[in-house]
């Protein structure tokens, strides 16, 4: 039973009366839902969870949520320890491929965007034969990009010496040690890398290939078993990406807070690197993902069959976007 606490001096009258509006108000508003959310690296296009956390977006739409930074986002999602995570189509691909049911719900980023940095000394790509190169881990984002991108210049993983060495700043950090002559990096990371001396190899734009990035990710299970919860935390999602859009206030204090940054410039980059990528309208790439499946048809035989539209469900999405929510947000 709840009791409200001696205040003395408090007229009885507005006690009761305060006392009967809380109750009132605990009565009409069911309790916000509990669900746990995971990210997967501490980069910008993991940034609108992050928004929709500090703006307030998810207890608006009455979702209380639990926020954890994992290295293991797609194992703790499919294993049903959390409901979504935010990870790349890469990443969720591989496990999809492998009979397991994740699936992106939104997109932050569907192109290519990172930069192969390399020690001074080597002079190109094509220079990295033989040498030590950095990855998050085996299976992620970096791992999977450079595979994809190695074949162009003549090279594949037999090529070189791949290491796990973990996220960015550990990269960066083994990077100028000279524990690895090159590794991918996200934007805005890449200019610590040339504020260190580094050079930059090759950029991943340049390339022009579709290629679906991050992306918030459920699995089929959990839009089954908790399809309104999903559909509330979209449209968080989806105002966060307009806080992003119009509110550089809010956005960078996201940052600041999830990044554990003071740099205002570090800060700056990132939030712009964000804003510049993500669309209003955050559907996943049909042709992203079929780049991805293409590219790991050599080693998973089931994607040789695999249709790239069962990697995505747009179905919420689309029901926020025809009730037109979306549009309303930029008015």
């Amino acid at each position: 039973m709840f009791r409200p606490p001696f205040l003395p001096g408090i007229n009885k009258t507005i006690l009761r009366l305060t006392l009967a509006a809380a109750i009132a108000s605990a009565t009409s508003s069911p309790a916000a839902d509990k669900v746990r959310v995971a990210f997967s690296a501490i980069a910008p296009s993991q940034g609108v969870l992050w928004v929709a956390d500090v703006g307030g977006l998810l207890n608006k739409n009455n979702i209380s949520a639990e926020i954890v930074y994992t290295r293991a986002a797609i194992e703790t999602l499919v294993a049903g320890e959390v409901d979504f995570a935010q990870m790349t189509g890469s990443l969720m691909s591989s496990a999809r491929l492998q009979g397991a049911d994740p699936v992106m719900i939104a997109s932050t980023q569907d192109t290519l965007d990172d930069y192969l940095v390399a020690r001074p000394t080597v002079k190109s790509i094509e220079d990295l034969r033989g040498k030590r190169i950095g990855v998050f881990r085996f299976g992620s984002a970096s791992h999977l990009r450079l595979i994809y991108v190695l074949p162009r210049y003549g090279l594949s993983d037999r090529d070189i010496t791949l290491l796990q060495i973990g996220d960015s700043p550990e990269r960066l950090i083994a990077l100028s040690a000279g524990s690895i002559e090159a590794t991918l990096i996200s934007p805005p990371d890449h200019l610590e890398a040339l504020r260190a001396g580094m050079k930059v190899l090759l950029k991943l734009r340049d390339l022009n290939v579709p290629y679906q990035g991050s992306g918030l990710v459920t699995t089929q299970r959990v839009l089954a078993r908790k399809r309104d919860i999903a559909r509330r935390f979209l449209k968080a999602y989806v105002e966060a990406i307009h806080v992003v859009k119009t509110n550089p206030e809010i956005s960078k204090k996201a940052f600041a807070k999830y990044r554990q940054s003071k740099d205002e410039k570090r800060v700056e980059d990132a939030y712009q690197t964000l804003r510049d990528a993500v669309k209003a309208k955050p559907y996943p790439s049909v042709e992203g993902f079929r780049t991805i499946i293409k590219d790991a048809s050599e080693r998973i035989p089931a994607a040789k069959t695999a249709n790239p539209k069962d990697f995505i469900d747009a179905s919420l999405l689309e029901e926020l976007d025809k009730s037109g929510f979306i549009d309303a947000l930029y008015r």
